[in-house]
């Protein structure tokens, strides 16, 4: 069953979205806690977030950002305040929907099964990729090594996904900022540099040490 977290600080609204996911089959938790909405989310590791913008104490474009850091889970931000200029700043801290209120139920659960679709029953053949004891779920999404789960962004999900699906394989530089490339975001070679360096460090604070060997003039391998 898949989760759904809602970040809505309008106790109705929010029963209400809690209650139509229920009715499509889904599990959902509105939040309590807006102080910290990360302990939450990570408490509950949901599948899928929907964010209103105007929130107590941090707007939703906080969460986001703080989400989008720490998981690829798609994020639909639901809120009055639905102009260009919303709409533009929530996509660009990586937001995959947006819907304004007022709001048509049906609408909203419509949305939210093509997000998940999108995101989990398109996820490759092989689910889940190990190597040396790490274990990426490619449905999920998630990295766990020895039981425990390795937190990681968007693009830090899709270069390591890249480097296992080659099964120890040297992957090109070229290849993987065009793997990025056919997605939604631009990376040129600086930024992969440091999106590589930042996962690697991940890595070996989890514990695995040399776990992306570089070939000089070659790219990349998992070792």
């Amino acid at each position: 069953m898949y989760r759904i977290l809602v970040v809505e600080d309008d106790r109705t609204i929010a029963a209400a979205v809690c209650t139509a996911a229920g009715q499509w089959g889904l599990e959902a938790r509105a939040a309590q806690n807006f102080r910290d909405v990360m302990a939450e989310f990570t408490a509950f590791a949901p599948h899928l977030v929907i964010l209103d913008i105007s929130l107590p104490f941090y707007n939703g474009y906080h969460w986001c950002r703080l989400i989008r850091a720490a998981s690829p889970v798609p994020i639909l931000f639901l809120s009055s305040a639905a102009d260009n200029m919303n709409i533009v700043t929530a996509i660009d801290l990586g937001a995959d929907d947006f819907i304004a209120k007022p709001f048509d139920q049906s609408v909203l659960m419509a949305k939210v099964q093509a997000l998940l679709r999108r995101s989990y029953d398109l996820a490759p053949a092989a689910p889940v990729l190990a190597r040396r004891g790490a274990v990426l779920d490619t449905g999920a999404q998630t990295l766990t090594y020895d039981g425990r789960p390795v937190p990681l962004t968007r693009n830090e999900y899709r270069i390591l996904l890249c480097l296992l699906e080659a099964r120890g394989r040297v992957v090109s530089r070229e290849k993987l900022m065009e793997r990025l490339w056919q997605t939604d975001e631009f990376v040129d070679d600086n930024t992969l540099t440091v999106n590589v360096n930042r996962l690697r460090k991940k890595l070996a604070d989890a514990g695995l040490t040399d776990f992306i060997t570089t070939r000089v003039g070659a790219g990349y391998l998992i070792g």
